[in-house]
């Protein structure tokens, strides 16, 4: 099994920043892309940004030059720095990998954490 464990979620003011962290364990040989979505009701899921595991990173338009997803290693772990936030930006965020297991290591699944809400208040 692998689970991703979300936080950093809340509520701010718009300009205001956060930090989400999704943490994935569990029977892990290794972790390939990490990325972030985000949805609100009646709309598609967005993804936001995503890094692969040598480290490049992709972003929505939408959140360039205010957001940054980088990655721990060591600690499996994916974060999402997010600033000038607007009311926009308010959606349930969750985080995504692909994880090789050792019990498959020839079959890499994607895996999401929970979801956290982040609202951005005018």
């Amino acid at each position: 099994q692998v689970q991703l464990v979300e936080s950093g979620g809340g509520l701010v003011q718009a300009g205001g920043s956060l930090r989400l962290s999704c943490a994935a364990s569990g029977m892990i040989f290794k972790i390939n892309d990490m990325a972030w979505y985000r949805q609100t009701p009646g709309k598609q899921r967005e993804l936001v940004a995503s890094i692969t595991s040598g480290g490049s990173t992709k972003y929505a338009d939408s959140v360039k030059g205010r957001f940054t997803i980088s990655r721990d290693n060591a600690k499996n772990t994916v974060y999402l720095q997010m600033n000038s936030l607007k009311p926009e930006d308010t959606a349930v965020y969750s985080c995504n990998a692909e994880a090789v297991r050792y019990s498959s290591p020839y079959y890499p699944l994607k895996y999401w954490g929970q979801g956290t809400q982040v609202t951005v208040s005018s």
